[in-house]
């Protein structure tokens, strides 16, 4: 049987009101200390995201960022903190009993309206605009973007990635995904594990940013601070993403070896094709089998015997297919016969 949970009616009773009010008190303490967590939260992943900018123009402009670094590290120190924080308040959160405040408690605190970023966006790119932005950034950055792939832990992907911010893109995701399908196609599976699960960590990001309508590079602490503190609950449904995103790729890869074995036969059937532009392979198989017996055996006195005794249509019909698609190439001086159903037309 399904107990209820223990709900506090905080009605002012005549005999409890001293309690009543100690607990409206606590309440209210409870939830502004909710809103500035969120709020300290809020400003220290701006901060953040200021400094990886700036380290990032700084690499870019060959300036010394060992300073700016000590400074990040710092702020991500903070930022684990706050993390922590936030995770021990939840737990706490759910622990209390339920009251008419708790019950009753706003859902979305906020309204976010995405605000216009300057340039394009991911989804305003055209095909060749994404194509031609992914080269340029694969050429520049495939180095780094192997390294963060080849990860395991937790940890390092977050220290790495602090450090390589402009990582945190769909240039990145992109490249991984290509990379995941071409390991799987070699059959290196447990490597295209692997590198699928780096891609969903950078796609978890960027849908965090999107979110919080924030820099993709704010958001690098905040996600593995949390997948690594999350309940199960989260950290199922980061594994069951990653699942998927393996199923799916094992498909593409089917899908594209099937298709790069039909153009290699196709354009080992183009190079078979005879003269009349027709596949000796396809053509020999149509043959009956008495005609097929003389071109294995390459017999030319039977195959003028067999001919002789079809009819002049089937034999002229099978023949020209045979010099059209090369299976039989009459001598120079009796071109002029291919067509014809005489005897003579296979002469020596």
């Amino acid at each position: 049987m399904m107990k209820m949970r223990h709900i506090q009616i905080l009605t002012p009773l005549p005999y409890s009101d001293g309690d009543t009010k100690l607990g409206l008190k606590e309440w209210r303490h409870f939830r502004r200390r909710r809103k500035q967590l969120t709020k300290k939260a809020k400003n220290h992943r701006e901060k953040l995201s200021k400094k990886q900018v700036e380290i990032s123009e700084a690499e870019k402009g060959g300036v010394d960022v060992t300073s700016l670094k000590i400074e990040l590290q710092s702020l991500e120190k903070e930022m684990d903190k706050i993390t922590e924080e936030q995770e021990e308040f939840k737990k706490k959160e759910k622990t209390m009993p339920w009251n008419v405040d708790t019950i009753s408690q706003q859902k979305f605190s906020k309204t976010v309206i995405n605000k216009q970023e300057k340039g394009k966006t991911q989804e305003e790119l055209t095909d060749e605009e994404k194509e031609k932005r992914l080269r340029e950034f694969s050429q520049k950055y495939e180095k780094e973007i192997k390294h963060y792939g080849m990860l395991r832990k937790f940890e390092d992907s977050k220290k790495y990635m602090m450090e390589h911010p402009y990582l945190a893109c769909d240039e990145t995701a992109n490249y991984l995904v290509f990379w995941s399908i071409n390991l799987e196609m070699e059959e290196k599976h447990e490597l295209m594990a692997h590198v699928a699960h780096q891609v969903i960590c950078v796609q978890y990001i960027l849908e965090l940013a999107k979110q919080l309508n924030l820099d993709p590079r704010a958001c690098i602490v905040s996600f593995f601070s949390k997948i690594q503190v999350a309940d199960e609950a989260y950290k199922q449904a980061f594994q069951d993403e990653v699942e998927a995103f393996i199923g799916r790729i094992q498909k593409r890869s089917k899908e594209k070896l099937e298709k790069l074995m039909e153009e290699a036969e196709e354009e080992e059937r183009q190079k078979r094709l005879g003269p009349g532009g027709l596949d000796p392979v396809e053509v020999f198989e149509s043959l009956p089998e008495a005609l097929k017996e003389c071109f294995e055996k390459q017999d030319i006195p039977l195959l003028q015997q067999i001919i002789a005794k079809m009819e002049p249509t089937e034999a002229k019909y099978h023949m020209k297919r045979c010099v059209d698609s090369g299976l039989w190439v009459p001598e120079a001086n009796k071109e002029e016969q291919a067509t014809s159903n005489e005897p003579s037309f296979i002469s020596s």
